[in-house]
């Protein structure tokens, strides 16, 4: 009988040892991968973004079928009505979501997300039946108090439910993606359906939508929200009061300011430069804005990784200096050489990078700059002066498209833009934790546990927040 080859031992195979930067290569692409996968497989936050993606797609079905329905009605007059509805949605969102904030702050979220999505169902069914521009004005607006009531309290949900800040950046990525995806998937969507289909059905596919989101939301038992005490006064304003009061967040109105200057440019003006300036045909329009889509959701898969190694201030001003300087050398190119249509494509794209890379961590400086009851108001706050933004860029890129050309309303808005972005470098400075002190709190006071008695007070240091214990943002004690 032959002898059997007795088998190999650990040691004696030839394996090559692992160097270290490869070691270290494999733990890192490891950590990455598995930070992804264990956002996914949340199953609370699964669901929540299904909702979101379902009840998006039927809201861009809804923002063709709307202009369709516009020119049914009015004809040549369409962008008119349309310019109203724009209006009123604007208003409705820096007006309402305060408000909101405040009425439905003793309500479940689970309650008050599910209502907001049946009451955005029932306008769906309702508009296929209007016959007059009034009615679409009234529809659209209780529409958009619907969605400023659902949008920040469903932001603010989020972070209860990731409460590690790796999950949550890339589940601030995932919903950046989810806003691209729409702008691009819908419209195809609704061309697609258009063949088979009237318009009028669109608005069924949006009431669709929003009804499985709200099964999704009532599918899942969501974080009880910290009850709240104050006066419904102070409760409308304390977002605002918050925001205002905290460095990092007033930066933030100069990084919006110039996002929106951008997104303006590109979300007003493309069809004026295709159409107009180029002569291209519908199709290039919807290209267009796919190429900016593409750029921003490209940033929001790479922000994650950034953001594990950069702080987001570093990341955020870049990115805006960067979007800053798009803008001028767009600018300069539309008066030097005119529009043309690879050059457009290339500076929407990077816009598109830029754009997305100062928006996506806004998420995340509003979670570290508040306690977890505060942040239904913080992102209602955000919301709502971030769309006053909008609602100032969207009317000048506009007015300035049609009296000053595509250059020079690119250079006004790249000037807009710049002030924002050297607003929000003056004013975002310093760490978050900060040493102060406490002269108005008994010893007692639970919050001075750890602090040391000093002659003005009691101070101690820690991760700094607007809140009833501090009212106002500290000067570094030196």
């Amino acid at each position: 009988m032959a002898l059997l080859k007795p088998v190999p031992t650990c040691t004696s195979l030839a394996v090559a040892p692992l160097s270290r930067a490869h070691m270290s290569t494999y733990i890192r692409r490891g950590a990455r991968e598995g930070a992804a996968v264990s956002v996914l497989s949340n199953r609370t936050y699964r669901r929540l973004l299904g909702a979101q993606v379902i009840a998006l797609v039927g809201t861009g079905l809804a923002t063709v079928a709307l202009g369709l329905l516009a020119y049914d009605l009015a004809g040549v007059g369409a962008g008119v009505v349309l310019g109203v509805v724009l209006a009123v949605k604007m208003i409705a969102n820096v007006l309402v979501a305060p408000l909101a904030a405040a009425v439905t702050d003793r309500v479940g979220r689970r309650t008050l997300l599910v209502s907001m999505d049946l009451v955005r169902c029932a306008v769906a069914v309702a508009l296929p039946w209007v016959d007059a521009v009034w009615q679409v004005v009234v529809l659209v607006a209780v529409l958009q108090v619907a969605a400023a009531t659902f949008t920040p309290a469903f932001q603010a949900v989020i972070p209860t439910v990731l409460t590690d800040e790796r999950d949550y950046t890339r589940a601030l990525s995932f919903s950046r993606m989810a806003y691209d995806v729409e702008g691009v998937v819908s419209p195809v969507l609704a061309a697609a359906l258009l063949t088979v289909i009237s318009f009028s059905w669109l608005f069924v596919g949006t009431a669709a939508g929003f009804l499985i989101s709200a099964a999704l939301v009532l599918s899942l038992t969501l974080p009880a929200r910290d009850a709240d005490s104050t006066s419904f006064a102070e409760r409308v304003l304390k977002g605002v009061r918050v925001y205002l009061r905290t460095p990092r967040l007033r930066a933030q109105l100069g990084l919006n300011l110039a996002a929106a200057a951008g997104g303006a440019m590109v979300l007003v003006n493309t069809v004026v430069l295709v159409r107009a300036e180029l002569h291209l045909g519908p199709s290039a329009v919807a290209v267009a804005l796919a190429v900016f889509a593409t750029g921003s959701m490209t940033a929001a898969l790479a922000l994650p990784r950034l953001l594990d190694h950069r702080p987001e201030r570093a990341v955020m001003i870049r990115a805006c200096a960067a979007l800053v300087t798009l803008m001028a050398v767009g600018a300069a190119t539309f008066w030097l050489v005119g529009v043309r249509w690879v050059p457009l494509l290339g500076l929407w794209a990077l816009l598109g990078v830029a754009y997305s890379a100062v928006l996506t961590p806004v998420g995340r400086l509003i979670r570290i700059s508040a306690h977890p009851g505060d942040l239904p108001a913080l992102f209602a706050a955000q919301y709502a002066l971030s769309h006053a933004q909008w609602l100032g860029t969207y009317l000048l890129a506009g007015l300035l498209g049609t009296l000053l050309g595509p250059a020079l309303t690119l250079a006004t808005l790249t000037a807009l833009a710049a002030a924002g972005l050297l607003q929000a470098t003056r004013t975002w400075h310093g760490a978050d934790t900060v040493e102060h002190t406490h002269a108005d709190l008994p010893a007692h006071h639970p919050h001075l546990t750890n602090a040391t008695p000093c002659s003005t007070g009691w101070r101690h240091t820690h991760r700094y927040v607007i809140d009833r214990t501090h009212h106002r943002w500290p000067t570094p004690a030196r």
